[in-house]
């Protein structure tokens, strides 16, 4: 490989690539690789420093139990969790399916119409609510009202977003609501209340509506099987976290929060929508609906910047529906009930003041501080943990998991040393009813998909023909340009699920996750030393959601110096979308930089913008390498343009994998830039989620980091934008190992190798297309664009025909039509072998002959390989009066014949799908 390109070696390659003036001259301090089998060692006496308490703290965090099948066939499963985002429908109708039924699911618990695919978690999806309801109301009012008994973590994060967004938030009781002299737009309750009431709503949601305000719910999905859904008594928005549907607590996250809302809303959802669309055949199938909403086609006015959703951990919460059925999920809602009411009257006996309110799951004891000291010091001695208020009472939270000894146990140490009364005798309570006005009637659920997967064979059956219909990372390499689809390795994946990482609630007395303190200090110092950066923040739990994080970081440090009018942030007109949306999302105004011919950032307009914007200039967001796949030489001009107009620079790390060991963003210019730890350090995609996007800045932007209302902050820190302190930490531990077991030397090897097989593919490929855009010495970084615009005039083939026709090969399509139209941008990442490589670059050349035929006019326009794909086996197998052969249509390629990947359904109708929008299962006979 190196041959073909003119090299001799790795190092002589990447000098040729990396301009000289930004490479690092010493290795990273990143230790020696270590092998397997003695990491894992190691790890696993980390995590035992994490100690498994009994948790009944609760705030939206529960025990679950994950049905094994689902375990080991979602979560452990490469099948499921190596997916990409499901952008190409035909390949993906398996995950597309699953994210249906979660859809289905939501809008049924919560009785409303239409159910989005699922967002980051709870706190965040509460802040989603409140700018939809801003954006629906049109701005014409700028206060939103947040109930003071929602969760403290919800209430935090919503209060970030509000301070960006010039919202102005009002706290406290929902007696204290004033439409008219609060300029309410909006008004969020948790239902369930935070310390366990179940308060009826109706009469705050006439009042709500006839000020012309929305109300938001975030609504517990078990509790809801049992209590009246909030479309029932008036909510325009629901939102929650579906943790407890079988997915581990795991410190925090990641766990798939949903959003539910009614029809006439649709096009504000936040995030993406499954719908039902037809095939070139006429049948159903599935697809992401509203799809040009996923660019965020609003840009610089965007309400919502998400990115990344939690699709892997939608799919198990939807797995888990189906497996248990409505009639499952009522049986445990009521056990949990069940067992809080044997609790309650175990307390009552015992004294105690836990008041009269309805409750599901949650009870609050009223206590004075020394008391409570004594009973949660009894517990822990107990190996429980107790939730603490800072009145002195304090919260106790059952689950799915809890059992009589658990209950045994909680009226034991509320006892202090006299008896307590015997479970048996209180089971009686158990039975007791909910309210009528409270309890839930009816059916739900009712979808034949809840009802047919109850044996665990069939479920079985179930999961793995969805999985089949999928095209994931165990099937081919998925070459996307700034994606970084790469190998998640086994041994790092493994320890996700051990009990010491997936079980220990986020907000536990720190003494018990001193091994999550241990995983998380080392990955900061390592990510640190990679990015050249002083301090990092782990909270971030998406790219995007790093992004905004980052643009918040640098408006604070303005304030914090008086400048907070600088507001204008300069992004190149080549930036992914999610780039202006956070800006946006931050309180930035936007101002497009040009690119030149090359792709390169236009410095002369980027000095223009930032000297006649010299006094509000706040930050550039820029990628490096470019999004074209280019080593800008300019780069660090570029940087001291900005910071000489008092700005700051904002990487997004979108392509660090060209630069982890060659280069860092901290010594060439830029003061912060956020990491997908879902890209370059193989947390895998899952579908489209979970991802991490931690941020890294300069010394001068570290006082500025996220905090947490629950852990200890500092005084200029600003509020937190995930619901847990570190985001998704149960995910953590991939990154952990993947930097430990590399090493320094793997790490600069893993780079150099991944701009080797780039730039081997795009010299294999450049006799067949014009690849768009190149560096010095005529190389790309890490990733390269390939023009495929002439095709449409001198063939009629766009490239969508070229993306459809790469299945018939067993391929997923490089990126399309990003950041160029019509052209194909191409990331073949360091883990693919030279086989693999080369058996694209075969399908990509035997495509361009296909092609060629047809402009020559051997074959017609209107009928071919390319417009007709991708080619399904019932298509093969029926009636053929095509111009060229079914083996032409099937099997164009050799490779095909040892493992063919046949794609489930014909090419999809976008533009019928977006048009007749089904956000629901339809009817089993809709398949008929």
């Amino acid at each position: 490989m190196l041959a073909l390109l003119g090299f001799d070696s790795l190092d002589a390659l990447a000098n040729a690539v990396v301009p000289e003036a930004i490479r690092v001259e010493r290795p990273l301090e990143l230790g020696a690789p270590r092998t397997e089998h003695a990491l894992l060692s190691q790890l696993h006496a980390v995590a035992r420093d994490n100690e498994v308490y009994r948790s009944f703290i609760g705030m939206g965090y529960v025990g679950t139990i994950t049905p094994p099948v689902i375990q080991r066939n979602i979560l452990e499963n490469p099948g499921w969790y190596t997916q990409y985002t499901p952008y190409q429908a035909e390949i993906s109708q398996g995950r597309l399916e699953m994210l249906l039924v979660f859809q289905t699911m939501m809008a049924d618990l919560t009785g409303l119409p239409l159910a989005n695919s699922s967002l980051l978690d709870e706190g965040t999806a509460c802040a989603e609510a409140m700018h939809m309801a801003y954006a629906i109301t049109r701005g014409k009012k700028n206060g939103f009202f947040v109930a003071g008994d929602c969760h403290p973590q919800t209430i935090a994060v919503v209060e970030t977003r509000a301070q960006a967004a010039g919202i102005d938030l009002h706290l406290g009781s929902i007696d204290d609501i004033d439409p008219e002299e609060q300029d309410l737009f909006g008004v969020l309750v948790q239902y369930p209340t935070t310390d366990g009431r179940v308060v009826d709503y109706r009469r705050l949601a006439e009042r709500v509506h006839e000020a012309g305000a929305m109300l938001c719910c975030a609504a517990d999905p078990l509790a809801l099987a049992v209590l009246t859904p909030p479309g029932e008594w008036g909510a325009d928005i629901a939102v929650g976290s579906t943790q407890r549907f079988g997915v581990p607590m795991g410190f925090g996250g990641p766990h798939a929060a949903y959003l539910a809302t009614r029809e006439e809303h649709k096009r504000h959802v936040p995030g993406r929508l499954i719908g039902v669309s037809r095939d070139a055949d006429g049948r159903n199938a599935y697809r992401l609906a509203l799809q040009t909403r996923e660019q965020h086609i609003r840009r610089g006015k965007a309400t919502s910047n998400i990115c990344t959703a939690q699709v892997l951990l939608a799919i198990m919460a939807a797995a888990y529906g189906v497996y248990h059925g409505p009639d499952g999920l009522a049986r445990i809602a009521r056990r949990v009930r069940g067992w809080t009411l044997v609790l309650a009257d175990g307390l009552r006996h015992l004294g105690h003041d836990i008041g009269d309110a309805a409750f599901f799951d949650t009870l609050r004891v009223g206590l004075e501080p020394a008391r409570a000291d004594r009973i949660v010091g009894a517990a822990q001695a107990k190996r429980m943990n107790l939730r603490r208020y800072a009145d002195g009472s304090l919260g106790i939270t059952l689950d799915e998991t809890t059992t009589e000894a658990d209950v045994a146990d909680l009226l034991g140490v509320f006892a202090e040393g006299h008896p307590a009364p015997r479970v048996a005798d209180l089971l009686p309570a158990s039975e007791r009813a909910l309210p009528e006005a409270l309890a839930r009637t009816g059916e739900f659920m009712t979808h034949e998909r809840f009802h047919r997967y109850r044996a665990e064979h069939e479920m079985l059956h179930y999961l793995n023909r969805l999985q089949a219909r999928d095209l994931s990372l165990t099937t081919s390499m998925i070459p996307l340009g700034s994606c970084t689809m790469k190998l998640n390795a086994t041994s790092e994946m493994l320890p996700v699920t051990w009990p010491e990482i997936a079980h220990v609630h986020p907000f536990a007395p720190a003494a018990q996750a001193r091994g999550y303190a241990r995983i998380a200090a080392d990955l900061e110092r390592w990510l640190s030393e990679i990015t050249g950066f002083a301090a990092v923040s782990l909270q971030p739990n998406s790219g995007a959601q790093g992004e905004y994080t980052g643009l918040l970081v640098i408006r604070a440090y303005h304030e914090a110096r008086g400048q907070g009018h600088r507001k204008v942030c300069l992004i190149p007109t080549s930036a992914h979308g999610t780039n202006p949306a956070s800006s946006a999302m931050a309180g930035f105004q936007v101002v497009p930089v040009a690119c030149d011919d090359d792709g390169n950032i236009e410095v002369a307009d980027l000095r223009a913008k930032a000297d006649k914007h010299t006094s509000d200039l706040a930050a550039l967001m820029i990628t490096y390498p470019s999004t074209h796949g280019v080593f800008e030489e300019a780069v660090r001009e570029i940087c001291d343009a900005v910071h000489e107009h008092g700005g700051q620079v904002y990487m997004d790390g979108a392509n660090m994998n060209a630069q982890v060991g060659l280069c860092r963003p901290g010594d060439f210019g830029a003061d912060v830039c956020h990491l997908n730890l879902h890209k370059t350090f193989c947390i895998p995609h899952g579908g489209g989620g979970p991802g991490m996007g931690p941020i890294a800045v300069a010394q001068h932007l570290a006082p500025f980091l996220p905090g947490h209302p629950l852990r200890e902050s500092g005084p200029q820190q600003i509020g937190p934008v995930s619901a847990a302190p570190l985001g998704s930490p149960s995910i953590l531990v991939i990154p952990w190992v993947y930097i430990a077991l590399m090493g320094a030397p793997g790490l600069r090897e893993a780079t150099q190798v991944a701009i080797l097989n780039a730039n081997y593919m795009a010299r294999r490929l450049s006799d067949q297309y014009d690849v768009v855009y190149r560096g010095a010495g005529g190389l790309v970084a890490h990733e390269f664009i390939i023009d495929c615009r002439g095709f449409k005039k001198s063939a009629g083939i766009s490239v969508d025909d070229i993306a459809k026709r790469l299945m018939d090969y067993g391929f997923h399509a490089p990126t399309m039509s990003f950041p160029v139209a019509g052209t194909l941008m191409i990331e073949p990442t360091e883990s693919e072998a030279k086989g693999e490589l080369d058996r694209l670059c075969d399908a990509l050349i035997a495509i361009r002959e296909e092609i060629r035929a047809i402009e020559s006019g051997a074959m017609p326009q209107e009928d071919n390989p390319l417009v007709n794909a991708p080619h399904t086996a019932e298509m093969i197998a029926g009636d053929w009066s095509h111009a060229y052969s079914r083996e032409q249509a099937a099997y164009p390629a050799s490779w095909l014949r040892e493992y063919k990947y046949w794609p489930p359904v014909a090419r999809v109708d976008n533009t019928y799908g977006d048009r007749n929008l089904v956000c629901s299962c339809p009817p089993i006979e809709a398949y008929s």
